[in-house]
């Protein structure tokens, strides 16, 4: 996937899962990157600092509110950039409510692809909003925590957080 040409800015946040960088325009939030971001996982074209651009500093207290356990959904104005079928798995992300985990091969069967279960895989892990579009919240079959950008210890972390059912 080409680099976007469209211009972002970043706004630094300290959470209890590490910093967290929050990208966004004027077009909304476009991603959440951990402190030990892979490069190229998320390809924006992040120009500078902004600490008041709006959606940012809306997302920077939704995600305090959540990580007091004071707010359960996100609402706010997202920018994701991806293929069509990314955009279909991260839409789903959306759906998945607090608290409650799914297996890949339940997103699958949402996207109306249920043999794509690695695919969807690989979308899970290209999720540049990471938290809101909630692809920590899906897990193995098993119910064993599997991938996650942010590193398995921050997918516990917030699971636990919601009280979610998943095994170590």
């Amino acid at each position: 996937m080409k680099k976007s040409q469209k211009e972002y800015v970043y706004k630094i946040m300290k959470s209890p899962v590490g910093v967290l960088k929050l990208v966004g325009s004027e077009d909304g939030l476009a991603a959440i990157l951990w402190q030990n971001e892979k490069p190229n996982r998320v390809m924006l074209n992040i120009v500078g600092e902004n600490k008041k651009l709006p959606i940012l500093v809306e997302t920077e207290k939704q995600l305090k509110e959540y990580f007091a356990k004071k707010r359960t959904k996100f609402d706010l104005k997202l920018d994701f950039n991806g293929t069509d079928f990314q955009k279909k798995v991260w839409k789903v992300l959306l759906n998945i409510p607090f608290g409650k985990t799914v297996s890949y091969a339940d997103v699958a069967k949402k996207v109306g692809s249920p043999n794509a279960i690695r695919a969807v895989g690989s979308a899970n892990g290209k999720n540049p909003i990471c938290i809101v579009a909630a692809c920590h919240r899906v897990i193995g079959s098993t119910g064993k925590l599997a991938g996650y950008a942010g590193g398995l210890e921050n997918k516990a972390t917030l699971l636990t957080l919601e009280g979610a059912k998943f095994t170590s």
